[in-house]
């Protein structure tokens, strides 16, 4: 029997999707947190998980080296990739990916836009008639608007407290954002039944 193997994003979507794992009786045999180990084994017979960067979630599933993995919706946005099933949206680590800047901020033409998301951001300030220029950050991206670097950023929001405490507010929502099963769409179809036996394993409601 093939081994499947699970990609999952590293931070909060690994500690949620590890609980819903567990929840289905799923355990990594060591720790994802206290090993340094690349491929994690399970209890599980036949499944490995890998834990790695959103960002490369989607390249590994594209790749048909990985089976399926779990990653934030905000990350397949902003991706080109499109060899992938989205199998479900798991309502794990919710936010919301807003425009957001110095209160009393209004959207308008050619404005300077700081974000991890260019794709998103481009794609969301075309359709709203607005051009803009795009300052790509990897973090801290408050920052960019509270120094001027920026007029408004575009980011994932839990709580908005940072914004709050940085003295920005939510301008616009672009997205609601969870995280989402994905499978390669090749693997699926061949490994169909051991995957779907899987699948019914899971507790996802």
């Amino acid at each position: 029997m093939k081994k499947l193997l699970l990609a999952i994003s590293k931070g909060r979507i690994l500690e949620e999707a590890l609980k819903i794992l567990k929840t289905s009786g799923i355990e990594c045999i060591e720790s994802p947190f206290k090993s340094r180990k690349l491929i994690f084994e399970t209890n599980y017979t036949g499944l490995d998980i890998i834990i790695v960067r959103a960002s490369d979630v989607p390249i590994y599933i594209e790749s048909g080296k990985v089976d399926f993995g779990i990653v934030g919706k905000d990350t397949l946005l902003e991706t080109d990739l499109s060899n992938h099933l989205r199998i479900k949206n798991l309502n794990i680590a919710s936010c919301k990916l807003v425009v957001a800047g110095k209160r009393g901020t209004k959207l308008i033409n050619n404005m300077k836009v700081a974000t991890k998301y260019p794709a998103i951001t481009k794609k969301y300030f075309q359709s709203k008639g607005l051009p803009c220029s795009i300052l790509k950050l990897y973090g801290s991206i408050e920052l960019a608007s509270v120094l001027g670097m920026s007029d408004v950023i575009v980011d994932l929001v839990e709580s908005g407290q940072t914004l709050k405490q940085n003295g920005l507010a939510e301008i616009e929502t672009i997205e609601k954002i969870s995280s989402v099963l994905i499978a390669n769409k090749t693997s699926y179809k061949v490994n169909r039944e051991q995957i779907d036996k899987l699948f019914n394993k899971l507790k996802l409601d």
